[in-house]
């Protein structure tokens, strides 16, 4: 950034900075204090490029809800966001770039977050400690440590906080989930799930100078000090380690969750390895475009495929789902497939339950009744599922190149485990045409995990990356 914009900035961030500090936490109306039906609740939405119009649009269409500020750093939004605000709301929100001005209103209630995945978890963190809610977009966190901190806020500071897994709020996944735990389809021995979709390649774009109505600084926010260039704002940052996490814990994260549901009682695994790699694009991305994970929780193996899809280019299907095997057969999509190949039949006389109200409505009930228990996703959920998507990708990122090499691979006799791996062989050789011979993939390390701890046995280099260097004043703090 010029010198300019870098003064500019420092001096709004020293201001805004001095009205934080005093944010009365239990004198603020979101308190704690339970909102009756007719009440209007006044949401602020951080992050309106993309994921943020639907949580404008969910919002908005919500009675007794007000969408009453909009938060970016990139001020070349706020026209037309508003505009969609007014058409949908009948009020018209005000915008401010630093989410901490939007914190410092008494009479704001809630902030949902959608912004870059970096942002997350210091939003939510903030945003509880100033008494306002919470409905945070997946993953909650950008590392296992600040995701863990984000919890600790929530309860510290009695808040509703909502992860943003919709599937939470699916009456169908619910319906599978109920199944795997009845017993009825057998005992549950693989649960796996499948993030595939087409993706493109993002090319290169040289660095250069921000545009004049972004805030880059506060774009960076928690994230190193570095140029700016066309790859990061506003989508393309998902494909960067210092920003996203991935395909895994992009689209991912939806299916992670599910799988994870889907084990009684799961929250972190006993072990994790991870293997793939960056394939058929040369690009400025870093993070892998095809990626496998198994998570070894005993009796039973989460395993995560991540076809790479590359849009107009691959024959591979999309394939963005769950299956959950058993020692009878697979319940998959609100059908079980028998073990012994009879016909696929559907799940019966499975009970369950979903809070109604979609993922929005849901959390906007929840803030009425100061009731975290009937949040269909709530942020301890979503900590562990996000969790396991950073697990996977450290492992991945602590590995080493080997050859595709039959005589090498090292899988294991998991049968799902071995199909996984053949099927990213598949798609890299049959649906996008590469020569294996001609490739290596990186064989991410194998982690073994103290899940009470939240932390990785007899492995530094591996601890190091459940948590970051942050650049202050955009901290996530040691202690809540």
């Amino acid at each position: 950034m010029s010198g300019f914009h870098r003064r500019d900035f420092l001096k709004r961030t020293a201001a805004a900075s001095t009205t934080f500090s005093l944010f009365t936490i239990a004198g603020t109306r979101a308190s704690g204090k339970v909102l009756g039906a007719n009440e209007t609740i006044r949401v602020g939405v951080a992050g309106i490029n993309g994921r943020g119009q639907s949580h404008i649009d969910g919002f908005c269409k919500l009675p007794g809800v007000e969408v009453t500020y909009l938060i970016d750093p990139d001020s070349r939004l706020f026209e037309p966001r508003s505009g969609l605000v007014t058409s949908k709301g009948g009020n018209r929100p005000q915008c401010v770039q630093d989410i901490r001005q939007a914190l410092d209103d008494k009479n704001l209630d809630a902030v949902s977050v959608a912004t870059c995945n970096h942002w997350h978890s210091l939003i939510t963190i903030w945003a509880c400690q100033a008494g306002k809610d919470v409905y945070v977009e997946k993953p909650l966190s950008h590392n296992v440590f600040e995701g863990r901190q984000a919890v600790a806020a929530a309860r510290k500071h009695g808040r509703v906080v909502q992860h943003g897994t919709q599937s939470r709020s699916s009456a169908d996944d619910a319906r599978d989930i109920a199944a795997v735990h009845s017993g009825k389809y057998g005992k549950l021995l693989v649960s796996k799930g499948y993030s595939s979709k087409p993706r493109w390649s993002i090319n290169r774009r040289p660095n250069a100078a921000p545009p004049a109505e972004l805030d880059f600084n506060l774009w960076l926010g928690p994230a190193p000090e570095q140029p700016y260039h066309e790859n990061l704002v506003h989508y393309n940052w998902h494909w960067f380690w210092d920003t996203g996490n991935g395909e895994i814990g992009n689209q991912g994260v939806h299916q992670m969750d599910l799988a994870r549901w889907a084990i009684r009682d799961a929250t972190l695994p006993k072990q994790v390895w991870s293997l793939g790699g960056r394939f058929f694009v040369d690009d400025q991305g870093q993070t892998p475009n095809t990626q496998m994970a198994v998570f070894d929780y005993g009796d039973v193996q989460l395993v995560f495929e991540v076809r790479g899809l590359v849009e107009g280019k691959s024959s591979t299907p999309r394939k963005v789902t769950n299956e959950y095997y058993t020692d009878q057969g697979m319940i998959s999509e609100g059908q079980f497939y028998p073990r012994n190949g009879g016909a696929a039949e559907p799940l019966r006389d499975v009970a369950f339950h979903v809070e109604p109200g979609g993922p929005f409505g849901n959390f906007i009930d929840a803030v009425r009744s100061r009731s975290s228990d009937k949040l269909n996703a709530e942020v301890l959920e979503g900590h562990y599922s996000s969790a396991l998507c950073h697990l996977a990708n450290i492992s991945y990122r602590l590995g080493t190149q080997v050859p595709f090499n039959p005589r090498t691979r090292v899988l294991g006799d998991n049968a799902q485990v071995v199909a996984t791996y053949d099927a990213i062989e598949s798609n890299l050789r049959d649906g996008l045409g590469l020569k294996l011979g001609d490739l290596s993939y990186q064989l991410g390390r194998i982690l073994k995990v103290d899940a009470a701890a939240e932390k990785f046995i007899g492995d530094d280099e591996a601890n190091r990356l459940l948590t970051r260097d942050y650049r202050k004043p955009f901290v996530v703090p040691e202690t809540i």
